[in-house]
């Protein structure tokens, strides 16, 4: 696998990944905003496609779409956060080669 960090990132921020070696759902979220900045638009989806996708979704809001997300009960919000939750920390654990025996 290729080196995770831009050449003048400070390094893993992520405190649990940091002492523990397991990273949090937003692991990968900086990577995104780095890759991004440079224009390696599939580098930034491979660090952590939620967070993309949370900040396309934050972009757009105020075009309209952001009427949806308030329009959801505070029970439905929750479980999409929780299901977003899931799926990333699933993502990293993967990405990260965690979960391969």
């Amino acid at each position: 696998m290729g080196e995770l960090h831009d050449a003048h990132d400070p390094g893993v921020l992520c405190m649990l990944r940091r002492f523990t070696g397991i990273p949090c759902p937003g692991c990968g979220s900086t990577t995104v905003f780095i890759e991004a900045g440079h224009g390696h638009w599939s580098a930034a989806l491979a660090a952590n496609p939620v967070t993309v996708v949370a900040a396309v979704g934050l972009l757009i809001a105020p075009l309209g779409p952001g009427r949806w997300w308030w329009g959801l009960s505070p029970r439905h919000r929750n479980v999409l956060i929780g299901a977003a939750a899931v799926i990333s920390w699933t993502w990293q654990l993967h990405r990260l080669g965690i979960s391969r025996p």
